[in-house]
């Protein structure tokens, strides 16, 4: 099954008095990263957080916050004053006034907008107490993100199927011109030297070893074999489970580079424009790509 990495889940969850509001993002990344962000007083919960969160995602930027509200829910802080530093603060007042003769007076509210001077100290709290809304909170809101994932994903499927399709129509072209090549490239060869030499006896035996070099250095059996063989393992990891996201991108990069060969060595400008239209399919597929997980 595909999912995207790009999604939005959101859950709520009420134990006793308290509320809990989850809200998870998920956007697209190259590796997992998960950001989290949760009352300063429950930091000690992240690990647990964060290993739910790994469980289920693979790959992308996730972003979760979780809030509490209620009664009680309210983080209690104790302040505390700094009575070391506001001696010395004291100290440098009075150093200024008698070196400078500056006002001595020292205002509380001065005081107080010194840094440091007032600390926070956040209370402790029951942890185990708050545990389980946290965590079930965050299950749901998972379980949200999910859905939405599945749903992106499967219109990700669908138009993979669709290029897929076209991807495959273009190279059975491609397949069905390429017998023609040779008798073609013979034809214009013995016509190239009859017009430049009128009156001169083509030499058949010279030509036949010329168009046997040409065949030789144009032959894509092999890439269209390889490109075929790619877009059917392109269509089973549709069954696959788990992330599949570089697997795919591996593929179309693998595709893309037998598209160049093919069109390289079969020097003709009909398998050259489907090349071109194929390597624009290839490089849509390769944007859906970067949004799967």
């Amino acid at each position: 099954m595909f999912r995207s990495m790009t999604a939005y889940g959101r859950a709520e969850y009420r134990l006793d008095d308290t509320r809990f509001v989850a809200e998870i993002k998920s956007l697209n990344n190259r590796y997992r990263d998960i950001i989290l962000r949760i009352p300063k007083n429950y930091q000690l919960l992240e690990k647990d957080l964060r290993a739910i969160v790994s469980s289920k995602i693979k790959r992308g930027r996730v972003e979760v916050s979780i809030q509490m509200e209620g009664s009680g829910s309210e983080a209690p802080y104790d302040l505390e004053l700094n009575v070391p530093l506001v001696n010395s603060y004291l100290k440098i007042f009075n150093q200024l006034a008698e070196q400078f003769g500056l006002d001595q007076e020292v205002r509380t509210e001065s005081l107080f907008q010194m840094k440091d001077v007032i600390l926070v100290k956040p209370e402790e709290v029951e942890l185990e107490k708050v545990r389980p809304g946290f965590l079930e909170v965050l299950r749901k809101a998972i379980d949200s993100l999910e859905l939405m994932r599945a749903k992106e994903g499967e219109a990700i499927e669908a138009d993979f199927e669709k290029r897929l399709d076209l991807l495959e129509k273009y190279l059975n072209e491609v397949e069905e011109r390429a017998p023609n090549l040779v008798e073609e490239y013979r034809n214009r060869l013995k016509d190239n030297i009859n017009r430049m030499l009128r009156d001169v006896t083509v030499d058949e035996g010279r030509l036949v070893q010329e168009v046997i070099v040409f065949a030789e250095r144009s032959d894509i059996t092999e890439e269209i074999v390889r490109t075929r063989s790619h877009l059917n393992q392109f269509r089973d990891y549709f069954l696959a489970d788990g992330p599949i996201g570089r697997r795919l991108d591996f593929l179309i990069q693998e595709i893309n580079r037998e598209v160049n060969t093919l069109s390289v060595k079969a020097s003709d400008s009909f398998i050259s424009k489907i090349a071109v239209e194929m390597k624009a399919e290839l490089e849509r597929l390769r944007e859906q790509v970067q949004n799967l997980e």
